[in-house]
């Protein structure tokens, strides 16, 4: 009798087992202890947790001879009892598949908490991040990507997220300066010398002429305080202090057009009287005073032309409006005359300063001798009396000049070489120091 208590033990159990999984195919699934005991073939009620504590040795004996065939029953209903593959019930669903702790029997495991949706991947997503395993679907959690993750479709009634930036490509400066220069070198107009321009100021009398017009009135017009022309048919007047005759023809075509008076109108306009470009001219000039410039700039012989200097006049010192800056010019150079005077500019006529040059050794008359622009060394010597006559054929000439250190530098010449053509004559400078020796 003691060896089948085990028996009745186990099959006690595997009911317990079996009323659970009913319990929890049709969405109950609680602990054991809320599973209503069940009934052996005997009609005894029995219960899982007094079935594990039972005791073989407490347990009442039954009698072994009288029920021998309910005990192979017992084993038949247990083996038809025990839950075989189902393949209605989703195993996942089964709590018994897995050996989980009961969360109200085991203090130490904590209750599971719902599961929450995965977030919606975005491709401003950190790629760091690694994604919730959704326990609701049977798909395989995805792995950790290490590259950007890819855009997914996002759900109606979401703002899409901005574009992914992407940094410009950097361009080749070389080639792109290149470019540039050579397409401004060839579309970019040169500015015009200010010698071929006049820009128009205050006191200039123009001639406005308007073509494809018909009316009679006068076409001069004075420009008045503030570089203002008053031209009847513009309205307002109009500021033109400072542009070209073109520059205004433009102008006024444009004010016009505004108004309404002409689509196309076409003017021609000359400067009748100029008066706003001038320069001063003083010192030793018959006719001092204010000299008027036709042009933006003009060479400093113009002006001395119409002032007129005297036969004393050896230089010009001229004083810079734009930059108040002085320069000397020698009258008696031809490329100085050249030199551009501006309006506003100050010119001053002085006599030029006793200049002198040094001569001697073999010459006639050695000596301090008086200097003026343009004196080259051959001539330099005819005017000290030439050549001695124990000069010889063979006349070596040194020129010494001081240098912006106060050093000398010395250069020689032969003179047959410069009297056969040779060798340029050389031109002297105020100071110049000449020994004229024989070549040893």
């Amino acid at each position: 009798m003691a060896s089948k208590i085990p028996v009745v033990i186990a099959f006690a159990c595997c009911l317990s087992v079996a009323a659970v999984r009913a319990q929890s195919s049709v969405g109950h699934v609680g602990p054991v202890e809320d599973v209503p005991a069940a009934t052996n073939a005997t009609g005894s009620v029995e219960s899982k947790k007094p079935a594990e504590k039972s005791d073989p040795k407490s347990a009442p004996k039954k009698d072994e001879s009288s029920k021998p065939k309910a005990n192979d029953a017992k084993k038949d209903e247990d083996t038809k009892a025990e839950p075989k593959s189902d393949p209605k019930v989703d195993p996942k669903s089964d709590a018994t598949n897995e050996p989980k702790n009961n969360p109200k029997t085991d203090p130490k495991v904590e209750p599971k908490n719902e599961p929450t949706p995965a977030p919606l991947t975005t491709a401003a997503a950190n790629t760091n991040e690694k994604p919730q395993a959704n326990s609701t679907t049977d798909a395989p959690p995805k792995a950790n990507e290490t590259t950007a993750p890819v855009r997914e479709a996002q759900p109606l009634g979401l703002i899409p997220p901005p574009p992914k930036y992407e940094p410009p490509t950097p361009l080749n400066t070389t080639e792109n300066t290149s470019t540039t220069a050579a397409a401004s070198a060839t579309t970019a107009p040169a500015a015009p010398a200010p010698t071929s321009i006049y820009r128009v100021g205050i006191g200039d009398v123009l001639d406005i002429r308007l073509v494809n017009g018909t009316s009679r009135d006068s076409t001069l017009y004075t420009i008045l305080t503030g570089g203002l022309l008053d031209y009847p048919l513009a309205g307002d007047p109009v500021g033109i202090a400072g542009l070209t005759t073109d520059e205004i023809a433009v102008r006024l075509s444009a004010e016009l057009k505004r108004r309404g008076l002409y689509d196309r109108a076409q003017f021609h306009v000359t400067v009748r009287d100029y008066a706003s470009h001038t320069v001063m001219v003083s010192g030793l000039v018959d006719q001092p005073g204010q000299k008027v410039l036709r042009r933006e700039a003009v060479p400093l012989y113009v002006v001395l032309a119409d002032a007129l200097p005297r036969a004393d006049a050896g230089r010009a010192v001229i004083i810079s409006r734009a930059t108040g800056t002085s320069k000397t010019v020698d009258l008696g150079d031809p490329s100085a005359l050249n030199e551009l005077v501006s309006a506003g500019d100050v010119v001053n006529v002085q006599t030029r300063p006793p200049e002198f040059y040094y001569i001697g050794g073999q010459i006639g008359t050695p000596g301090q001798k008086d200097f003026h622009a343009g004196l080259t060394l051959t001539q330099a010597i005819l005017a000290s009396g030439g050549l001695t006559r124990d000069a010889g054929n063979k006349v070596k000439v040194t020129v010494s000049r001081q240098g912006a250190d106060g050093r000398l530098i010395a250069t020689d010449y032969l003179l047959k070489d410069i009297e056969s053509g040779q060798v340029p004559d050389p031109r002297l400078q105020p100071g110049d120091r000449v020994e004229v020796g024989r070549r040893h």
